[in-house]
């Protein structure tokens, strides 16, 4: 009876052993499948698009120029349309985010009063903000 007891434990360890053995033999390696990430288009800086982030050079991080910004709207032959344009402030610094322009461009003015200049570009308070380009009026805000 003793042989027949130890016997069969014996059989069902092995047996178990050789499932277990089995099992991992033979799984395959399962593909794995590119899943698109919501808020998944960080851009260089980290920046997600989607939540409606850009970089500001002027104040080096990711910011939402909707928010805190003045709007600027495009005008042509004296008739004003609105675009996604907007300018933002730090000190005697300004940073236009134009619609016809991929990267934003840095301004700089010199005191108080003055307009913000960057080659042909310039920012002038005037009845709010005026931005002209070689001379020409291409938007203006409030």
């Amino acid at each position: 009876m003793k042989k027949m007891f130890l016997f069969l434990i014996i059989a069902s360890t092995f047996s178990c052993s050789k499932k277990v053995s089995q099992e991992n033999t033979s799984t395959t390696p399962k593909e794995t499948k590119k899943e698109a990430v919501v808020g998944g288009d960080s851009d260089s800086h980290g920046c997600k698009a989607s939540a409606g982030y850009t970089w500001s050079v002027l104040k080096t991080e990711c910011i939402r120029v909707f928010e805190n910004s003045t709007r600027l709207n495009h005008a042509e032959d004296g008739k004003t349309y609105s675009t996604v344009s907007y300018v933002i402030f730090d000190g005697n610094k300004a940073e236009l985010f134009l619609d016809t322009q991929k990267e934003s461009i840095i301004l700089e003015r010199k005191s108080e009063g003055d307009s913000w200049v960057n080659g042909d570009w310039q920012l002038i308070p005037w009845k709010g903000y005026v931005l002209k380009k070689a001379g020409k009026i291409l938007y203006t805000g409030e």
